[in-house]
């Protein structure tokens, strides 16, 4: 669509958003060791995650519910008592399909109607493309009314997503653009089509958790982005209004957008980093270098091999790793006593 149609030609990313790309990859090299280390800690960050993106990605449309409502609708599955229970609860139903299928869905319409009609189960026109055209306005204290921003138009919508789908999955098939970019490029031009009466920012914030999975980027499983979003909303709407203007035109620019975007991802493996950091027990932490320098042997090894390459770290603490992976069949003992020598299994 029209982001990627500006962008097709001599494509340079500033260097701000090239150090938030780097800072982001870095990030996604630890996120495997993170999850590893505290697994039943870790299931903890996703419960608080799936509360937190439900409530906060209705909040920032307007739509809440009682504190003491959400992890019954969340968490236990409690059937909704209104409209607005509804909602909360069909957006938990999207972030877990998204959680268990993100590899079985593609980047087409009917996956994004899909978001939507889970998202906003109960409405007439879920999983349906707005039927009129609409603006987005503001409301200032004087009560006067100003136009931000007209979206498509209504008989253009169906047309213009299937050519945004097409135009981002061509970009990423063809390794045109880094995965992050493209990313921002398909949410900022959904957020200017607006092809739904209603709840655009809910989808969009579920298609970015969707790609993110797509690209191997699991902070949004732990962390809720959705949170951080609502954390910055003036900064968020501010970014969203600069970067669409004169998008009609293809004239618009991106940068705005794409500071942000990147910005918030960085913030959320910045957060998930040091939550995973605190949650790390000092025995997880060395279980993870004796176990790394045990799979760095070639042949026989002995305990005090181990030691040598793990400095700081007890003796006693060492045969208890290797006691466990004896008992998991991952390594042999081929000998007794003190300097008896290891072989790893397989």
């Amino acid at each position: 669509m029209l982001s990627f149609k500006k962008t097709d030609k001599n494509l340079q990313i500033p260097i701000g958003a090239v150090w938030l790309l780097n800072s982001i990859s870095e990030y996604k090299g630890k996120q495997e060791l993170y999850a590893k280390q505290s697994p039943q800690i870790l299931k903890r960050l996703v419960e608080i995650a799936l509360i937190e993106s439900s409530e906060s990605s209705n909040r920032i449309e307007g739509v809440t519910v009682d504190r003491d409502r959400l992890k019954p609708l969340i968490i236990g599955h409690s059937k909704p008592r209104d409209r607005s229970e509804e909602e909360v609860a069909g957006y938990r139903k999207a972030l877990s399909l998204i959680h268990r299928k993100h590899n079985s869905l593609d980047i087409s319409s009917q996956t994004i109607q899909e978001l939507h009609r889970l998202s906003h189960s109960g409405s007439f026109d879920s999983g349906k493309w707005k039927k009129k055209n609409n603006e987005i306005i503001e409301r200032r204290p004087d009560g006067s009314i100003t136009v931000i921003f007209r979206p498509l138009a209504a008989k253009e919508v169906p047309q213009a997503m299937k050519q945004l789908c097409l135009a981002y999955n061509y970009s990423v098939e063809q390794l045109k653009y880094p995965a992050l970019y493209a990313l921002a490029c398909l949410i900022l031009d959904l957020l200017c089509i607006h092809p739904f009466r209603d709840g655009n920012g809910r989808v969009s914030r579920l298609l970015t958790l969707l790609v993110l999975y797509h690209h191997g980027y699991e902070v949004g499983r732990y962390i809720s982005i959705e949170r951080i979003i609502e954390d910055s909303k003036e900064t968020y709407y501010e970014a969203l209004q600069k970067s669409s203007h004169n998008w009609h035109q293809a004239k618009h620019d991106i940068e705005p957008w794409l500071y942000y975007f990147l910005g918030t991802i960085n913030s959320a493996y910045r957060e998930f980093e040091q939550r995973a950091g605190s949650i790390r027990s000092a025995r997880g932490a060395k279980t993870e270098i004796i176990v790394q320098a045990i799979d760095n042997q070639i042949g026989e090894f002995s305990m005090s091999d181990i030691q040598r390459l793990c400095p700081g770290i007890s003796r006693d603490m060492i045969r208890v790793v290797f006691r466990e992976l004896e008992a998991e069949k991952k390594i042999i003992c081929l000998g007794r006593g003190r300097s008896a020598e290891w072989k790893k299994i397989g």
